[in-house]
């Protein structure tokens, strides 16, 4: 005990919980949500500086997921030389509990437990939060809720909530560190649920929580349209990523009875030669949807030297290419081919050319388009030597596909 009557002011730890995947922001080839860009700098960064630059914070444990330490680094730039690092599990209540036994090292007095992924926690929050807190209660700041709240079964509705007593929970979440360490130790122990937060911890441990005013702006980023609206409160102008790509193909003219032409067999005098089908328009189509992500071409994915392809149907090209543009965020918007040919008409066919195209890229009707022109008779389609084709394919990439 002091002699002289000073108390020294309480250790405070701040544990920021950043190793959760975040999926649910959609265009995972841009890593976890934790680490994209709000005005510039990693939404991790952001956080952190909120409480790097509160003056009661005398700690900071940072906990990330084991693949991300160079994602951190660079993320955090200089500010990594001012927190402590830790590898969170495969929850959230894992992560912050390992979190806490890291910091179990110093034995701060008071922790407060926040989500990377809430990069608008206010001083004044925390100032709140940690005027709660008193041994055996923790703080929690909320909002009240302002909808009408429904219980349902199913779709089914089974009554309506008093939404007075209902309030939505944010973080900095606040306790006495030993308390809540060892009520983590005991739901660990305890093995029978899993808890989304940390009061819901406390209380399954007995701990009494006390409710302080948050911030409606203290948003968590959870989908593509939150992050899209912390962006924006930065003043970022989100760029439109729509792409464009071309593809062209030419195809012989044989002696045969019929060609396929964007998908449908059309009785000829004549036929394509291909190691497929021969169907330009949908190669042409292919080459298309893969440049528009950089997916090389038609050949790389499906070599003519494979037997495998031989007299394939090139709908097979074409669903490739549409599942590869998936794979890497993208929304087809439309498709058009422009078939160039003395022979055979395309006009009897062309409503059947765009239903099945439409088929194959799950695009509506009137985003297919299909067109023909002749070459007057000029150079090898106009001596109807062969058959080429030009498609243009426009795809929308980095939108949420949750």
């Amino acid at each position: 005990m002091s002699t002289t009557g000073y108390t020294p002011p309480p250790r405070i730890a701040a544990l920021i919980v950043a190793a959760g995947r975040g999926e649910r922001v959609g265009t995972p080839a841009e890593g976890p949500k934790q680490y994209r860009l709000l005005g510039g700098e990693a939404m991790i960064r952001r956080t952190l500086r909120t409480f790097r630059e509160h003056p009661a914070v005398t700690t900071i444990e940072i906990v990330i997921h084991p693949d991300d330490e160079d994602l951190c680094a660079e993320a955090l730039g200089r500010d990594a030389e001012s927190v402590r690092i830790s590898h969170g599990g495969a929850t959230r209540q894992e992560s912050v509990r390992k979190g806490l036994e890291s910091l179990a090292a110093t034995a701060p007095d008071i922790v407060l437990i926040q989500d990377a992924a809430r990069p608008f926690a206010s001083p004044a929050v925390i100032d709140r939060t940690l005027a709660a807190i008193a041994s055996g209660t923790g703080a929690l700041p909320t909002v009240p809720l302002t909808d009408t709240v429904k219980e349902a079964a199913g779709r089914q509705v089974v009554k309506t909530l008093d939404r007075s007593r209902l309030y939505a929970a944010q973080t900095p979440q606040g306790f006495r560190f030993e308390e809540i360490l060892a009520a983590h130790r005991r739901a660990a122990a305890a093995d029978s649920q899993t808890f989304t937060d940390d009061a819901s911890i406390a209380e399954w441990d007995g701990l009494a929580v006390r409710l302080v005013e948050g911030d409606p702006a203290n948003v968590k980023i959870t989908t593509a349209q939150d992050l899209a609206q912390a962006r924006a409160r930065f003043g970022d102008a989100p760029m439109i990523d729509v792409r464009t790509g071309n593809g062209y193909d030419v195809h012989r003219l044989v002696d045969g009875d019929h060609v396929t032409l964007c998908g449908v067999r059309i009785p000829h005098d004549r036929a394509l030669d291909g190691h497929s089908d021969a169907d330009v328009g949908l190669h042409a189509l292919t080459d298309a949807l893969l440049a528009t992500c950089g997916a090389g071409d038609i050949g790389d994915h499906f070599p003519p030297s494979d037997p495998q392809w031989r007299g394939a149907p090139s709908r097979i090209f074409v669903e490739k290419a549409v599942a590869v543009v998936a794979a890497a965020g993208g929304r087809i918007c439309n498709a058009d081919i422009s078939l160039i040919c003395e022979a055979p008409k395309i006009a009897p066919h062309r409503e059947a050319m765009r239903a099945a195209i439409a088929e194959m890229t799950g695009l509506s009707l009137e985003r297919v388009s299909v067109k023909a022109t002749t070459n007057e008779t000029i150079g090898f389609v106009g001596r109807r030597e062969g058959i080429a084709a030009i498609a243009t394919a426009s795809v929308v990439y980095g939108e949420s596909r949750s």
